[in-house]
């Protein structure tokens, strides 16, 4: 039953777009009602109906320790009582700062913002002016928030929606970026070859996460530190979806690979709206007040977000990392059984992939080509028997801590049961190409 949920979206629709503050939470691609939730706690969310969900979504990873945890809400709700607001310096700031310090070895300095859209686009400006160069790569089907110029080819909100990203977007804003092909070594060095000494930054996501899950292929980021060191250039990793998740350094230190410029998002502050990026001391001491790239923020390092912060990094330990993979290898070799030749199932930390139709995914071409009709089917299917997916086949899903092995053991008998249901109602294709 979704009668309240159903009542909710359609007043939300008299006043807002869509009934929704962002396309992504729409359910545009699957078909149906957006469930309104109004509570949730640990793996779990509570609809406006009362219907009991095990969520997959988490915040869009935010929620790394589970929904409502005491600590962070205590953090939080222990600030609120002294202030939430300052608009000046606060002692927070600083130590939250430090832990991301500690947590990855290529930033010594960074700044905080209020989105990861902010944090890219600040990065990107820094990467200009300290190269005195405008050209900045990035790759189809990866995401890197919604500044003007960084829209071209975009993932998962774009490819879902079937709409370009680039209405009302000025040509002029998108001159200076050159689009690739995500995971094509050589479609980079050509690139470098031809446009070298124009070349600002290469921008990636090091792990995709806005297409589906999308591991790179060997020697990709390497050719990319190579490239850009040679030419130049710098590399900036948009570690939004992958900083502190995939690993307790990020992508960078699970892949190997250092950037020169690492942004931030989402679970930085314990699910609260932040963004950030940092990189070597010279590099970041070109930002104002300490040199002359300017970039502010009223409520940048609010204090409620540095608190719920703080004390979610506080519990991201070596133990917590290991549990994290544990929980997605398994919910990934589950799926992997469920699925057979019939979807490409990936992980990373604590990420999962699947894409439906398709046995390989490398890119946004292959991303596109997962029978995302079916995925819709799926995700329905997976709602009545209490799962919450995210409602689009080019969104990862998101294991946190509060997944203990009897939420894994739910994930994977609903997954049974609803691609049985479907088998048993259709007639299969088999998949073709290379495992995932």
């Amino acid at each position: 039953m979704i009668e309240r949920s159903q009542q909710l979206h359609d007043r939300a629709r008299r006043s807002m777009p869509g009934g929704v503050s962002s396309p992504v939470r729409a359910f545009d691609a699957v078909g149906g009602t957006p469930r309104h939730i109004v509570s949730a706690r640990g793996a779990y969310l509570t609809d406006a109906d009362g219907n009991r969900l095990l969520d997959f979504v988490g915040g869009w990873g935010a929620a790394i320790l589970g929904h409502g945890h005491h600590a962070v809400a205590l953090a939080v709700r222990e600030q609120a009582r002294i202030g939430t607001a300052y608009g000046v310096c606060t002692p927070r700031e600083a130590e939250l700062a430090e832990r991301a310090r500690e947590r990855v070895p290529a930033v010594e300095m960074l700044r905080f913002v209020n989105s990861g859209t902010e944090a890219v686009m600040s990065g990107v400006r820094l990467a200009r002016a300290a190269t005195g160069r405008d050209v900045v790569i990035k790759f189809e089907g990866n995401y890197h928030g919604h500044a003007d110029g960084l829209l071209g080819s975009a993932g998962s909100g774009p490819l879902t929606l079937g709409v370009s990203a680039l209405h009302g977007v000025p040509e002029s804003a998108t001159r200076s970026t050159l689009v690739l092909p995500y995971n094509n070594a050589d479609a980079l060095a050509e690139a470098f070859e031809r446009y070298g000494e124009q070349i600002a930054a290469v921008l990636v996501e090091p792990i995709a996460g806005n297409m589906g899950l999308v591991l790179p292929r060997a020697g990709f980021l390497e050719s990319a530190r190579a490239l850009t060191r040679r030419h130049g250039a710098l590399l900036v990793f948009d570690e939004v979806m992958t900083g502190f998740r995939v690993e307790r350094g990020g992508a960078q230190v699970r892949r190997g690979v250092t950037p020169d410029l690492t942004t931030f998002g989402k679970v930085l502050g314990g699910g609260l709206p932040i963004g950030a990026y940092g990189g070597r001391r010279g590099l970041m001491e070109q930002i104002a007040p300490a040199g002359d790239v300017y970039q502010v923020g009223t409520a940048s390092g609010n204090p409620l977000t540095m608190a719920a912060g703080i004390a979610t990094h506080d519990r991201l330990d070596a133990r917590a990392y290991e549990r994290l993979e544990r929980h997605a290898a398994r919910a990934a070799e589950g799926l992997r059984r469920v699925f057979g030749e019939s979807a490409c199932v990936s992980h990373a930390g604590a990420r999962l992939g699947v894409a439906v139709g398709v046995a390989s995914v490398r890119d946004r071409a292959g991303a596109r080509a997962a029978d995302h009709a079916l995925y819709a089917r799926f995700f329905h299917e997976m709602l009545e028997r209490g799962v919450h997916l995210p409602p689009s086949g080019y969104e990862a899903w998101f294991v946190s801590l509060a997944h203990e092995r009897a939420e894994i053991d739910h994930l994977l008998s609903a997954a049974e049961e609803s691609w049985s249901a479907l088998s048993a109602s259709r007639v299969w294709k088999e998949a073709r190409g290379a495992s995932c």
